[in-house]
């Protein structure tokens, strides 16, 4: 199949890898342009194109694909499918109807459900027990379009959206490169979505990430394990400090006042309902550390608020 490739992230560079290997004509890829990264704003490339450089694959970086600046050499170009692996363009109908194909999109969720930039880290946040990925027909709406494929995987009660990801990341590898062929041979139906369950699943930010010690131990773990390894979640102890937690773990607990230190090794804190054990944390302006250095640092004992 002769692919033009639309992606920017280490999720689209594993796609983009998976299907050189399985020997697919790569006629071009398109990416996001190069960003300063780091304190020192050091101009960096998207993985994608040092994927696509390496293997000797024209890159075209533009701002916008939606002023039709872009449609002349996509037709000359000439691809049979369009793949789009979270490449954070919207793509104009001119793009979408260019190819023999149309355009595809690997979106890691079980469409219609977390529609949007974020859907692994949503699923953990919201304690869900499955995930998945799915290969959809582009339209012009936003992850609207017919389902032609999707794999369900089980999420790990204690996993974190960054360890989900590097799993969703290889299924989705694989199970699109599985779709390609089966495109070709024309034996997949496309399934339409039931929008009227559709949820979204937005950008995640560092206001968001806060949490209490008045919510649930369930809800705190869950909002700490899908806020790792970024933003991190993070709450405001008793001394008006912000404590980052990057690991923790639920337990049961009865009757104290949420915030109350119940142990110190491992830090164990009540919450609105059930206790928490701070397993990670990170104080304001100090590298991570165990919750236990943490409470030896900041002298806590059994009966403190923090």
């Amino acid at each position: 199949m002769r692919i033009l490739f639309m992606g920017t992230p280490d999720i689209a560079a594993e796609c983009l890898k998976a299907l050189y290997a399985a020997g697919h004509d790569i006629c071009a890829v398109y990416t996001r342009r190069d960003k300063p990264v780091g304190r020192k704003q050091v101009l960096t490339a998207p993985p994608v194109k040092e994927v696509a450089l390496a293997h000797g694959t024209p890159v075209f970086q533009p701002r916008t694909l939606r002023d039709g600046s872009e449609d002349e050499n996509i037709r000359a170009l000439a691809p049979e499918l369009i793949v789009v692996v979270a490449y954070g363009c919207i793509l104009p109908k001119s793009v979408l109807e260019a190819p023999k194909y149309g355009c595809i999109n690997l979106h890691v969720s079980l469409l219609p459900k977390y529609r949007g930039s974020a859907p692994v880290q949503w699923a953990v946040l919201n304690g869900d027990a499955e995930t998945g990925v799915s290969i959809m027909q582009m339209d012009e709406g936003l992850d609207t379009g017919d389902v032609l494929c999707c794999e369900k995987i089980a999420i790990d009660p204690e996993e974190t959206s960054g360890q989900l990801f590097d799993r969703v990341t290889a299924v989705g590898a694989r199970v699109l490169c599985e779709v390609v062929p089966a495109i070709a041979a024309g034996t997949l139906k496309p399934q339409p979505q039931d929008h009227e369950n559709a949820c979204l699943a937005p950008m995640l930010n560092k206001e968001m990430a806060e949490f209490r010690l008045t919510e649930s131990a369930a809800h705190i773990h869950n909002w700490v394990r899908g806020m790792n390894p970024w933003p991190g979640a993070w709450f405001v102890t008793s001394g008006g400090k912000k404590l980052k937690v990057m690991e923790c773990r639920a337990v049961e607990a009865h009757g104290e006042a949420p915030g109350t230190v119940l142990a110190t090794k491992p830090l164990t804190v009540a919450c609105g309902e059930g206790a928490v054990q701070l397993l990670n944390v990170v104080p304001e302006g100090k590298k991570p550390m165990d919750g236990t250095a943490f409470a030896a640092g900041q002298r806590l004992k059994t009966g403190d608020i923090l």
